[in-house]
């Protein structure tokens, strides 16, 4: 087989004709068959030939008509770098501490004493406060947020130096079935007569939820409650003949 005339500079740049210095062992075959009379043209259609105004757009690639024609100028297609891909990625939320939390705190819980808020020196006065697992909503970081608080542990602070950490808040002695005056996990006897402020901290376990479940936050948040007056009287006992039912006129009746 004969191979067609070949535009050496442009066709062996593609390895389809023989180089310059081929001895005739080597054949290239690339083209179409042309009528004769008629000249191979190449144009690629890369906008190079001068003296034309605009080059033609570039054929379709057609699988098809390459392996029927063998023709490299059907076959041959530009490689198109594909455009990156943009990743649309949300914001990240830095990682969220038990201080991010304290704008939904729950509010600080009271402390009472029995009896009424006066005691008697020398015996147990008891404290009692309330608290219980709470949940609360708001924002945080522009999201919606649910807050969880637990509460973990009691911190009793009685006015007199004296503290005790409990984790309840206590009961009263009706509640515990207990007589007055009988020492509890949370009661206090205060030495000496007088007026003292006691208070009780609360600190809560915390639990987060962005809409996807609930997760638990590192630390404890503390709630300072406000201080309550306790009176603290002393009494004194005298050993009397009769009760005050039977002589209502004797001394201390």
């Amino acid at each position: 087989m004969v191979a067609p005339a070949c535009d050496l500079a442009v066709l062996q740049l593609y390895g389809f004709c023989p180089s310059v210095d081929n001895d005739g062992s080597e054949v290239g075959i690339g083209g179409e068959q042309t009528t004769p009379g008629t000249d191979p043209v190449f144009n690629p259609g890369d906008g190079s030939d001068e003296g034309s105004e605009s080059s033609p757009p570039p054929k379709e690639f057609d699988f098809e008509t390459c392996l029927r024609s063998w023709s490299f100028i059907d076959c041959f297609r530009l490689a198109e770098e594909a455009p990156p891909v943009e990743e649309n990625e949300a914001p990240g939320i830095r990682p969220i501490t038990i201080s991010d939390l304290a704008q939904f705190a729950p509010a600080p819980a009271t402390l009472s004493g029995e009896p009424d808020n006066v005691g008697i020196a020398g015996m147990p006065t008891n404290f009692v406060t309330t608290a219980s697992t709470a949940t609360q909503t708001g924002t945080l970081f522009g999201r919606p947020i649910s807050v969880r608080f637990t509460p973990t542990a009691y911190d009793f602070h009685y006015g007199d130096g004296s503290t005790t950490t409990t984790t309840t808040g206590g009961a009263s002695w009706a509640a515990l079935g207990q007589a007055q005056f009988t020492p509890t996990s949370t009661s206090h006897a205060y030495p000496d007569r007088g007026i003292y402020a006691a208070d009780v901290d609360i600190r809560y376990g915390a639990e987060i939820d962005f809409g996807t479940g609930w997760f638990p936050i590192t630390g404890e948040l503390t709630t300072d409650g406000p201080p309550q007056q306790i009176r603290i009287f002393e009494a004194h006992t005298a050993l009397v003949a009769h009760t005050c039912n039977e002589r209502p006129d004797a001394p201390g009746c």
